[in-house]
């Protein structure tokens, strides 16, 4: 299908781009990679009246060290995340589950931000970046804030981005030491998620001394499984594992759809919890 029509402004700064999304208010659309909004528009489910292209703008792409933490650009590539010496040294989790994300095309072109910004619930990303307890940086008029990502996601395809912010940076805390692995299911190679899990676990005598599970698709936003968190705390074998992991599903809300019942993804996420943490955890 043909999109509707609609203005087209390429900035070539953050300023810039920041003052064309203020003066056009609601009626504009941030293009990054495109692999979310071009579906989209094509299917006549977005109207905006103007597409700012960001993807001329250097200063939004490439991984830096800043003490503690990685700040990755927002319009950095899958690939270029998947690929980069430092996210794979300090920020695995991100690394790998990245490496999952829809086919190489896909990841050539979409980018870190543009998948974030989305708040796609069932988007491999925005439940890894939760589990990483990242924090996301919006330009606006007023200048520059940092939302963690337990706050950034709000609703099915909303963020706390107001119109006239964009997405500039995400920063990633390093987790040397910890142990990683990111689990899901899916109908067909390359689909979305029915259900998805990462998984962060720090070890210690020989058990879990610490663990973080960010959810995919299993509520309107990406979740953190706290009641599994907290039961995995101590646990120094499998079958404490998967008596923890049965708490996965605790508090969240998951949809029904032609994919799957709510109770099918309720047991879903207790599977696949179990496995993405004894595989983290070194004991599958």
């Amino acid at each position: 299908m043909i999109p509707p029509a609609f203005e087209y402004a390429r900035p070539t700064s953050v300023d810039e781009a920041v003052r064309t999304l203020a003066d056009a208010g609601e009626d504009a659309k941030v293009l990054a990679g495109g692999q979310s909004l071009l579906p989209l528009l094509r299917l006549r489910l977005a109207f905006p009246e103007l597409v700012v292209d960001v993807g001329r703008i250097p200063e939004l792409r490439g991984v830096r060290e800043d003490g503690d933490t990685l700040a990755i650009g927002a319009m950095t590539t899958h690939h270029d995340v998947i690929r980069d010496p430092l996210v794979r040294r300090h920020a695995g989790l991100l690394a790998a589950a990245t490496a999952t994300v829809a086919d190489p095309a896909v990841r050539h072109r979409g980018t870190l931000g543009g998948s974030l910004a989305h708040a796609d619930p069932a988007g491999d990303l925005p439940a890894v970046v939760l589990a990483l307890d990242a924090e996301l940086v919006a330009a606006g008029p007023g200048g520059r804030r940092t939302i963690p990502a337990r706050e950034f996601f709000l609703d099915y395809l909303q963020s706390a981005l107001t119109p006239d912010e964009l997405l500039v940076e995400v920063r990633v805390p390093k987790r040397d030491g910890w142990s990683f692995h990111y689990e899901k299911f899916q109908r067909v190679a390359q689909a979305w998620a029915i259900v998805g899990v990462a998984a962060l676990v720090r070890r210690d005598d020989g058990g879990i001394a610490e663990a973080r599970i960010g959810l995919t698709n299993m509520g309107a936003t990406p979740l953190r499984a706290a009641a599994a968190e907290a039961a995995l705390a101590g646990a120094g074998d499998p079958a404490a594992v998967a008596r923890a992991a049965e708490s996965a599903a605790e508090g969240t809300q998951p949809s029904q759809d032609v994919s799957a019942s709510p109770e099918y993804r309720a047991h879903l996420a207790r599977v696949l919890t179990k496995r993405a943490v004894l595989t983290a955890a070194g004991m599958g």
